[in-house]
């Protein structure tokens, strides 16, 4: 017989991949078009001019230049404005 208890099997090991969001290139930098400036989720920063927004809401340059980011205010749906960044190429 067996002095050892049999090992249950573990259920806590399963945990998915990072997906790398953040700030990819950063105000002052220069960028190329088409190279990621911003990945997120969601719309916390505007895309602006020299800048264009994908389907998942990465923010992308459409021209050559220097990322800017500036702080602008937004009016949402219900009225209430607020702060957000604006990412722009110039």
């Amino acid at each position: 017989m067996s002095h050892v208890k049999a090992g249950g099997t573990s259920k806590n090991n399963r945990d998915s991949q990072g997906q790398r969001l953040g700030v990819k290139l950063f105000g002052g930098q220069k960028v190329n078009v088409g190279q990621v400036i911003v990945r997120q989720v969601g719309l916390n920063k505007r895309a602006g001019e020299g800048t264009m927004l994908s389907r998942n809401f990465t923010i992308h340059a459409t021209k050559d230049g220097i990322v800017t980011f500036k702080s602008r205010k937004v009016r949402l749906f219900s009225g209430r404005s607020v702060r957000r960044t604006e990412v722009t190429v110039q």
